[in-house]
């Protein structure tokens, strides 16, 4: 395979410099490989928000879904559900994630869903002109505060960490090897995977000076990922201002049973589909 057979006919309509890029290029050449070592095509989905980084499934031809605004997690967890032997990859923006869809962040990380979110967190809607999101600093000055941000920005590592999720990590759109890198770790993951991507936005925050000078690699300085309470610590290193150093690389990493591994306890699958079982589960507590 090259990463042209995963071209697809839309024009690309990204703004030139964008770091959307970087996370395309990443994803392809991680799905790519992925099938090299035997994953099959037909068995990967991914799916989008709304936002510019929702255009992603229209520019991978593999077979993809786009939902609505914040509802990324709801949707691949139903898919997830319906055939649990396809590879399920959700695309969203860090307003789309980490605002709209905060609270299915929050039930997918505490259910340990096996499916995998790539943020790409570029801390500012780009799509609406310069808004400010859950994740931009305090004091941004953009179309909606020109006076600049009264709040304190999220921070999603942290949130995920406490959510229970099982693979945590974050990557940096214009480190391609070391993003590929994550997103395979994220999909081999058995359990909910979030990378979470500092994606600048060239045309309305452009954060591609400072993350170039300040990122370093947690696993090149020895972070135990193993370790909850150092992950936390690292989550809490730095969180969306432009000042001090930023880690990226994997945060945390558990073995944990799988929201579908539970729903399946105590039963026999082979008896009867799987989204049948999943129903008469659901059942038990309506």
């Amino acid at each position: 395979m090259t990463v042209v057979s995963l071209e697809t006919y839309a024009e690309n309509t990204w703004c030139p410099g964008c770091g959307d890029f970087g996370i395309l290029a990443a994803a392809k050449a991680a799905i790519q490989e992925l099938v090299r070592e035997g994953t099959p095509l037909e068995n990967i989905v991914i799916l989008s928000g709304i936002g510019c980084h929702g255009k992603i499934v229209d520019y991978i031809n593999v077979n993809s879904f786009y939902s609505l605004h914040g509802r990324v997690l709801p949707a691949a967890t139903g898919i997830k559900m319906a055939n649990p032997e396809l590879t399920v990859i959700g695309f969203a923006g860090d307003g789309d994630a980490y605002g709209e869809g905060v609270e299915h962040f929050v039930f997918s990380a505490k259910r340990n869903t096996d499916i995998v979110l790539v943020v790409h967190n570029n801390m500012v809607y780009g799509l609406t002109t310069g808004q400010y999101t859950p994740t931009s600093p305090k004091g941004y000055q953009g179309k909606s505060t020109p006076k600049g941000s009264p709040e304190e920005p999220m921070n999603p590592i942290a949130l995920a960490l406490a959510s229970g999720a099982t693979f945590v990590a974050r990557g940096y759109a214009a480190n391609k090897k070391h993003l590929i890198w994550l997103i395979k770790e994220a999909v081999k993951h058995r359990g909910f995977a979030l990378v979470d991507v500092l994606q600048p936005c060239v045309t309305f925050y452009n954060t591609f000076p400072y993350f170039s000078k300040h990122v370093y690699d947690l696993q090149e300085e020895g972070h135990d990922t193993s370790d909850f309470m150092a992950a936390m610590e690292k989550a809490r290193e730095w969180n969306h201002r432009l000042e001090g150093r930023v880690p990226i690389g994997i945060f945390y990493k558990v073995e944990k049973p799988t929201f579908e591994e539970e729903l399946l306890k105590g039963r026999r699958p082979r008896q009867m589909p799987y989204i049948d079982t999943v129903s008469h589960v659901l059942k038990q507590h309506i």
